[in-house]
């Protein structure tokens, strides 16, 4: 049974995770580590981390209300899967991958939904945001635009700028824009609302 939380909460359990990753990185960024003989960065050790905070964060999330999203399921097992990698092979490049292959597979979700002509985006959200047929196709078009373009930018900077500098860019640029967008998009697409969602349209 899906329970109502506190809103706050909810955010600072999907949203602290994160957070705490960038603060535990800017602590320890210049420090090495040795564990089993083996020197690990500062990156490294905060990506280790990163993952039980994770994991304990939608623990709670999952309690609280009595659900978890696919996404969030995805993208923990996409955290648990690349951070493994990452300590396996000592190498933070695996880490800063999984983004855009979380933003990737998002993209390519939709995008064979689109192919099919349906959208799955409205298969998740439409109990949330009740749109006649024509605005998902248009939302889940646009928004698997955005995803390619997240998927694009994370594989340049990561590849091309500091450690720091995608930290910075994953923590804070990356969900700022994603908002924006989804909020604009929502604003943009008001004339297909359904104020009756037993209007909805097939």
């Amino acid at each position: 049974m899906t329970k109502t939380i506190n809103p706050i909460l909810k955010q600072v359990l999907e949203l602290g995770p994160t957070l705490a990753f960038f603060l535990i990185y800017l602590r320890i960024k210049d420090d090495i580590y040795v564990i089993g003989g083996t020197e690990y960065s500062g990156f490294i050790i905060a990506a280790l981390v990163f993952v039980p905070i994770l994991l304990v964060a939608m623990g709670i999330l999952w309690a609280l209300t009595g659900k978890l999203s696919r996404m969030q399921i995805f993208t923990a097992f996409m955290v648990i899967f690349f951070g493994g990698l990452t300590a396996w092979f000592n190498d933070e490049r695996f880490f800063k991958m999984k983004t855009t292959i979380v933003y990737g597979a998002m993209a390519g979700l939709l995008g064979i939904g689109l192919l099919r002509g349906q959208s799955y985006l409205q298969y998740v959200m439409e109990e949330f945001l009740p749109m006649e047929r024509e605005g998902w196709m248009i939302f889940t078009k646009r928004l698997a635009f955005i995803f390619t373009v997240l998927a694009i930018a994370n594989e340049i900077i990561w590849r091309t700028q500091s450690t720091e500098t995608w930290v910075k860019l994953e923590t804070f640029a990356f969900p700022v824009v994603l908002f924006a967008f989804l909020w604009f998009q929502i604003i943009g697409l008001q004339k297909y609302l359904i104020e009756d969602p037993a209007q909805t349209k097939d």
